[in-house]
């Protein structure tokens, strides 16, 4: 559960970092890409540990 709230949390610093590039450099910016690179990655893998745990058979 850990790693699951650590993983929140990068999310929500890196969906803020996003939103400030945006404000600041503008959509089309390579900042703001790089950075949307870095959240789109961070989302794959919170999908992935969540549908992860999903699979998992209760015993």
């Amino acid at each position: 559960m850990g790693s699951e709230k650590a993983l929140q949390q990068r999310l929500e610093k890196n969906r803020q970092r996003l939103y400030d590039l945006q404000a600041k450099y503008g959509l089309d910016h390579m900042y703001v890409l790089r950075q949307s690179m870095v959240l789109d990655e961070l989302i794959n893998q919170y999908n992935r540990m969540y549908y992860t745990k999903l699979k998992k058979p209760i015993a």
